[in-house]
């Protein structure tokens, strides 16, 4: 995503967050190829809080399953934040049922860039 601004945080200091935060504290799924992760996805609540795959293993189907799997974690609805930016991600969104529920100018997150809130209901065309 190039335009995000450059990391504040280390290396380590991602480690440690998804290590001590992410993994605590959301259900998580992992992508592997072989016995390499190349994804995963974080659920908290009814929250996809991450979804995230290496560049390259993009459209080969490991998003999808990832996002099926969170919808079996939160079957009663499932919202997420993805960046005004990140046309490709909204679009897989929108492909899987996902709607726009709202809008924000960046303010609440730590890249200060315009954000959409996406919500997917079951029943929804999926």
């Amino acid at each position: 995503m190039p335009y995000l601004p450059p990391q504040r945080r280390s290396h380590d200091e991602v480690t440690r967050w998804v290590r001590e935060v992410v993994l605590k504290d959301c259900h998580t799924l992992v992508a592997l190829r072989g016995t390499r992760p190349v994804g995963y996805a974080a659920v908290d609540g009814d929250l996809l809080d991450h979804l995230y795959l290496r560049p390259d293993v993009l459209r080969q189907g490991l998003g999808t399953l990832l996002l099926t799997g969170a919808k079996h974690l939160s079957p009663a609805g499932l919202s997420l934040h993805v960046f005004q930016q990140n046309t490709g991600a909204q679009a897989f969104y929108r492909h899987h049922g996902f709607a726009v529920v709202g809008c924000g100018d960046g303010s609440g997150n730590m890249e200060g860039l315009p954000e959409m809130t996406l919500r997917w209901d079951p029943g929804a065309r999926d």
